[in-house]
């Protein structure tokens, strides 16, 4: 019998992704603490946060595969983090306007024997020229409190950028799905 899959959040965006690739999977809330490090790099940020969702995981949930992501928006150095209010999204949104963020999407896969398995994507979006008033629209409209960057790209959030340059087109939304079907076939998960 093939071990069972867990997802390692309980975000309605990531869970969407993968059922793209799995009809049957739980989810589990990882409780993990999100706090940067001191010093941390944004990339550095994000794996270590990935894995240690999927390791929280993996200790309530023996002998599954558990699938774990994090994703840390970077704008010249500075963490864009889930905004969390209208303000803080406008403002943020302000900063990115004109400009290149990096996106850095971290999975990783617990296997049932507890082996780690990792990759990271990164996502470059380069946003167009913002008005105020664009973004108290966009802001109004899409309410992205609860998503790094303050936008939602599979939404209206598109709109916003000029382009996006990245290897996986599904990492920005949160889970990288080409990195995470190689990670779970490597895990034994049975897939196309």
């Amino acid at each position: 019998m093939p071990s069972p899959v867990v997802l390692a959040s309980t975000s309605r965006y990531r869970a969407a992704m993968l059922r793209r690739l799995l009809d049957h999977f739980d989810q589990a809330a990882p409780g993990t603490d999100e706090a940067a490090h001191p010093g941390e790099a944004p990339a550095t940020r994000a794996a270590r946060l990935a894995e240690a969702k999927a390791r929280a995981v993996a200790e309530q949930c023996p002998g599954a595969v558990v699938i774990g992501s994090d994703q840390v928006a970077d704008l010249d150095g500075a963490v864009l983090d889930k905004p969390g209010s209208a303000d803080k999204a406008q403002q943020q949104l302000a900063a990115s306007s004109g400009r290149d963020v990096v996106f850095h999407t971290a999975v990783c896969v617990i296997d049932a024997t507890g082996n780690a398995l990792t990759h990271i994507d990164e996502t470059r979006v380069t946003f167009r020229t913002l008005t105020a008033d664009t973004i108290e629209r966009y802001v109004a409209s899409e309410q992205p409190f609860d998503c790094a960057g303050s936008f939602k790209c599979e939404g209206l959030g598109i709109a916003l950028f000029e382009r996006i340059a990245n290897d996986d087109p599904t990492a920005l939304v949160g889970l990288p799905l080409i990195a995470t079907a190689r990670l779970l076939r490597a895990a034994g998960i049975a897939l196309p």
